[in-house]
């Protein structure tokens, strides 16, 4: 799959940004969330509770670190999907060094607006980051939840907007100064992430916010679904439950 054939300039752009940020991506984006993001991605993974029988879809898994930790937490089986070549690069280097789990992880390149898997294939799914980067989230949403059985989990993680209002001074100060300069510090393409970022989050829930997302799964075919805010509302993690 090349850029070209991506229509989208959301999405071309969303290629573009991690072309060649694989090799220290899962250090990086730690450092640049302050070390929340790890703790963030562990309570998206808790929410599913998958049974070592389950076979999972990790969508937008990038350089693999859910569908590892799904595999470490509950010895399920792990599908892992991302439109980046190269992010996919990172997680199959990743997990060579994890030859305990290369069994139960298989790595493909697609797109989450059109899976290449049948209706209701897996039992739970994962999406980390993903909404920001397509043009229909709801549609988006839907394809997803296509693919998950009736009564299958389904956990996200989204950055977010601090809550409540006080601290969002400091954020857009982080976002806006400390991040591009720390991001420059590692190289010109984690100059372009840091610069994006905050923009981006802002946009999202300009479009979307909190209560529409809500109201976005629901209309997708989810029930149970709720949000946790963590680190003051840095990360948001999201769950629901397949509706049959």
């Amino acid at each position: 799959m090349t850029t070209e054939q991506l229509a989208s300039e959301r999405k071309r752009g969303a290629l573009a940004l991690f072309a060649g940020l694989d090799r220290r991506y899962d250090l990086l984006s730690a450092a640049l969330s302050l070390g929340q993001d790890p703790r963030w991605r562990r309570a998206m993974v808790a929410a599913i509770g998958a049974e070592p029988s389950d076979r999972v879809l990790d969508v937008a898994t990038g350089t693999g670190l859910v569908a590892r930790a799904l595999v470490e937490r509950y010895g399920c089986t792990v599908v892992g999907i991302d439109q980046s070549a190269d992010m996919l690069s990172g997680a199959r280097r990743a997990l060579a060094r994890r030859l305990d789990l290369t069994a139960r992880i298989e790595l493909r390149q697609g797109q989450a607006e059109r899976l290449p898997f049948a209706d209701e294939e897996f039992d739970h799914l994962t999406f980390t980051y993903l909404l920001r980067y397509v043009d229909d989230p709801a549609a988006t949403l839907n394809e997803l939840a296509r693919v998950v059985r009736p009564g299958g989990r389904i956990a996200a993680l989204e950055f977010g907007l601090p809550d409540p209002p006080i601290w969002r001074p400091l954020w857009h100060l982080y976002t806006r100064l400390v991040l591009p300069a720390a991001g420059r510090a590692f190289g010109s393409e984690w100059y372009d992430v840091g610069r994006f970022l905050g923009p981006s989050i802002e946009e999202l829930y300009q479009r979307w916010p909190l209560d529409r997302q809500v109201e976005l799964w629901r209309g997708a075919g989810m029930r149970d679904v709720g949000f946790r805010r963590m680190s003051v509302g840095g990360g948001v993690v999201f769950s629901g439950v397949r509706d049959g």
